[in-house]
């Protein structure tokens, strides 16, 4: 697999700047991932943990990423990162009870091979949280539009959540909950079940015949 690191590699801290100028949207995407993620004791693992944005809201202290220079900066924050891909994850299989992917779909090679990938080291009752832009959004339209032009998402692969949703159930997952925001027109700091009119969806699946 060919991961897609230059980008983050070369302009490390303008990703994180992002996070800065945009506290409201970044508040919202937190929120929505937030009402997944399992109690307090779980033992997570992030794929494209990055800088650590996600993970450490979270407690989620193990992480992989193939940028060196991402995975340099989460290590600051006390987390444990291996340099890898979504698709070849460098655990031993059924030690996780969780494992969270936000904005990592589009930079993978493979959706499918990940969602596989991340199955596998799933426990029995294991639970994956995906967080995304819904290409079919008016923001995922735009991210699309510009693509051509951007330093992160010139090699990215948008998703809608019809199709997140297909490739979970084909890598042997169930989904239980789906949750939505930066609504347009919505209320500030809203979060909605569902999905259709946020451009952030944040979906929570099950290994597949262990729903709990």
């Amino acid at each position: 697999m060919m991961a897609k690191t230059e980008a983050f590699d070369t302009f490390t801290d303008a990703y994180d700047e992002w996070f800065d100028r945009h506290p409201a949207f970044y508040h919202l995407e937190l929120e929505a991932v937030r009402g997944l993620i399992p109690p307090v004791g779980a033992r997570g693992m992030e794929v494209g943990i990055g800088s650590g944005k996600f993970a450490v809201p979270f407690g989620v202290k193990i992480g992989v990423d193939p940028s060196e220079k991402m995975a340099e900066k989460a290590r600051l924050l006390g987390i444990d990162v291996c340099r890898s891909v979504a698709e070849a994850l460098p655990f031993r299989a059924g030690v996780f009870d969780f494992v969270l992917m936000v904005t990592t779909i589009c930079f993978v090679d493979d959706i499918f091979a990940t969602f596989r990938e991340a199955a596998r080291v799933l426990k029995r009752e294991g639970s994956i949280i995906v967080g995304f832009v819904d290409k079919l959004s008016e923001l995922g339209r735009r991210y699309a539009a510009h693509r051509e032009g951007s330093r992160f998402y010139r090699e990215a692969t948008f998703f809608s959540t019809d199709e997140v949703t297909g490739h979970l159930r084909q890598a042997d997952f169930d989904i239980v909950e789906i949750k939505q925001t930066l609504i347009p027109g919505g209320l500030p700091g809203t979060v909605e079940d569902g999905f259709g009119k946020g451009a952030f969806i944040a979906i929570k699946a099950v290994k597949r015949g262990f729903r709990g």
